[in-house]
């Protein structure tokens, strides 16, 4: 049965719009966009009806991946500003009805966060557990097969300690350890410091790769993968995504958002339907708001026509929980951008589609004004995935990052 609008949440009902931070509005000069650079946007973005920003990292970070390697969850790297900006940036928002949702990086920090040089320090550090190490294998190599999302092996040698630690992403990104249940208290307190300020919710970066394998098991191999695509589809991921534990974790931060009324929790995680359906949780037990729904993107990349569009659009309806709200993305900082995908006239029908769906829709920043992919030459690529898998195409992720 169909919600009357007032029984609607604030985000069933609105607009999400995803701020790339540093490369949405530079307020100093400097060629970063910045925290001041949003506040001064905040009219133009009311205008659009933005119901809500979804702002990407701002926290302090060596920024080898553009912030989503955090050296300290309750700060702000200088280059974005202060938190008194991030707090005059909330309050101006909330001032125009918009609301302010975090991009929380809960599966890694970086190697230069505090708790990562303790972990490192001894294999009898107090933090050593908050972080995944192993032993070398027989051989001296790595423990198992695991590989990066950024190509290469997901494991890094200490030598200082004589152990492997793990890492999905960059070697400066060591996972976190959510066996350890001082791993997910400090992430709650991080949730909760937030909260407290006032934001209105999180977008939980990585979600389904909280937790791994407790045997360290290796991956079968892909008998599907073609050279020349990303090296990470080599292996299919039975013991590295999507862990049956990881749900347990999930509905801990749910309690602590739900103990704040209004707040939005958000997964991102590339998931079938089926897997991606158990992200709401139940109904006694419930997990994320809005598991993001990535499908316009993936199943229609390279056929966008009407009856990839019903497909996708049926089959997720159909999985949907009866009690459930549906998403809808069409763009985000990792896909290529909507009308370099699709063109100009297509991409409008996109977008019309987007915001006449059931379900709350997500905009990337620019694609109001159908931004293109920018050229970036290859001795101009900064972004880590890129450099580290070059010819495979749509690895990096610059052109889809840059400045409107």
């Amino acid at each position: 049965m169909a919600l009357e609008p007032e029984a609607l949440c604030w985000w069933q009902h609105g607009v999400i719009y995803q701020v790339y931070l540093r490369s949405f509005q530079d307020s100093n000069g400097d060629g970063i966009g910045d925290l001041a650079g949003v506040i001064r946007q905040l009219d133009y973005l009311a205008g659009l009806g933005v119901d809500a920003i979804w702002l990407n990292p701002f926290y302090p970070s060596p920024i080898n991946d553009f912030g989503y390697d955090v050296a300290d969850y309750c700060g702000v790297d200088p280059q974005y500003g202060t938190l008194a900006d991030f707090d005059h940036l909330l309050g101006e928002a909330h001032t125009r009805g918009i609301k302010l949702i975090l991009d929380l990086v809960v599966n890694h920090t970086s190697d230069q966060h505090p708790w990562f040089i303790e972990a490192r320090r001894s294999q009898r550090s107090p933090k050593r557990d908050w972080y995944v190490w192993r032993d070398p294998d027989p051989d001296g190599g790595p423990p198992n097969n695991w590989r990066s999302f950024f190509s290469g092996r997901a494991w890094t040698y200490d030598e200082a300690t004589g152990q492997y630690y793990l890492h999905h992403f960059l070697p400066g990104q060591p996972d976190l350890n959510y066996r350890n249940p001082q791993v997910l208290e400090v992430m709650l307190e991080v949730m909760r410091f937030w909260l407290e300020r006032g934001v209105d919710g999180f977008r939980l970066d990585a979600l389904g790769m909280l937790i791994e394998d407790a045997q360290f098991r290796e991956e079968p191999i892909n008998p599907l993968w073609k050279p020349g695509t990303f090296q990470r589809g080599r292996l299919i991921h039975l013991y590295t995504d999507d862990q049956p534990e990881t749900h347990a974790i999930v509905q801990a931060m749910r309690r602590v958002a739900d103990a704040y009324p209004g707040r939005v929790l958000i997964a991102e995680t590339y998931l079938p339907y089926d897997r991606l359906m158990a992200y709401y949780g139940t109904r006694e037990a419930p997990e994320c708001h809005l598991p993001f729904n990535f499908h316009l993107i993936t199943d229609a990349m390279d056929r966008w026509d009407a009856d990839v569009v019903r497909r996708v659009v049926e089959e997720y309806e159909a999985a949907q929980p009866s009690w459930a709200w549906p998403s809808w993305v069409l763009g985000n900082h990792d896909q290529p951008r909507l009308t370099s995908r699709l063109g100009e006239a297509q991409a409008r029908v996109a977008a019309m589609l987007l915001f006449t769906l059931r379900g709350t829709p997500t905009w990337y920043y620019g694609d109001e004004i159908g931004m293109l992919n920018g050229d970036i030459p290859p001795e101009r690529v900064k972004d880590p995935a890129g450099m580290r898998q070059p010819g495979v195409p749509n690895a990096g992720r610059d052109p889809e990052r840059t400045p409107m």
